[in-house]
Formats: C-alpha cells, structure tokens, sequence
C-alpha cells in the first residue's frame, strides 16, 4: 500500500493519540467509547504505516461500532466538543474544506467512509485491491478526518 500521504502527519499524531488516551477518562460511557474508537483508529493508521499493512486489513481494523451504539442511545456528539470547526483548529490545508462543521457533521462523515470502504470490499470479493475506487484516497481523506476531528477536541478554542 503506498502510505507517503501519511509520513507528514506521523509526528502530531503521537500527541493526539496521548491526548485521547487522557481524554477519554471520563464518566460518560459513550463519550469515552467514541474518543477511544477514535483513538484505537488513528492507531490502526500509524501502525499500518510502521509496518506497511495491505488497505484490505487496514480496512477489516477500523471500527464504527461505538458510533453507531452512540447513534442508537441518541449520544448528542456535540458532548466531544461543542461548537464549529475554525480556521485555526485547521493544520492541514486539505481539511480547510471542514472549516464550519462540528463534531457531529465530522462523525457522520468518518463514519459514512468506513460503511464505504466495508462495502467496496465486499463488492469486490473480499479485496479492494481491484476496485475501480481509488481507496488509499479514500483512506487518507478518512485519516485526515479523524486526525482532524482529533485535533478540534484538543483545542482549547471553542
């Protein structure tokens, strides 16, 4: 798998996943369950980039079932982090597009791609590997979705 769209963002990832850890100490159950499927997502990331791993397992590896038992329980996602994506929540200029959104909108979106990714899989007999998709696209934008999400919960702004 080519993951040369992951080398830049290897270093702030670190903090994020130490940030999340601490985090998701918290007494809301639902709220600690998203945040540490976020977490265990952006390590899913970083450890398929330190060993290569196949967009077929990588994709198997990242989970949306905290959301969607979130979803279920009528979790209000803005209890992550109230109020809108601004410019300054903003590192990566590929995510300038999200300026606006809140954690909500932001949730959907990460969980709407892992549905997808799943779904191409499974269109294609088990492997992306000859979909017409451009999936390490389509994985990158995810990561930078959840790496942005990660940096807005993070940030003492509102």
């Amino acid at each position: 798998m080519e993951w040369e769209w992951l080398k830049t963002g290897m270093g702030p990832l670190k903090d994020l996943l130490t940030f999340l850890n601490k985090e998701g100490k918290t007494n809301d159950v639902l709220k600690k369950q998203v945040i540490r499927e976020l977490r265990n997502n952006l390590n899913i990331f970083h450890n398929g980039f330190l060993n290569n791993v196949a967009q077929d397992v990588m994709i198997d590896l990242l989970s949306n079932e905290s959301v969607k038992e979130a979803i279920k329980e009528n979790f209000k996602f803005r209890k992550l982090k109230p109020g809108r994506i601004e410019p300054y929540h903003v590192f990566d200029d590929r995510n300038k597009r999200y300026i606006g959104w809140d954690a909500e909108k932001m949730i959907d979106k990460i969980d709407e791609k892992i549905e997808e990714l799943r779904n191409i899989k499974k269109m294609n007999g088990g492997s992306v590997e000859k979909a017409k998709n451009n999936v390490s696209l389509m994985l990158s934008n995810l990561y930078y979705r959840m790496k942005l999400l990660a940096e807005f919960i993070r940030s003492d702004m509102k």
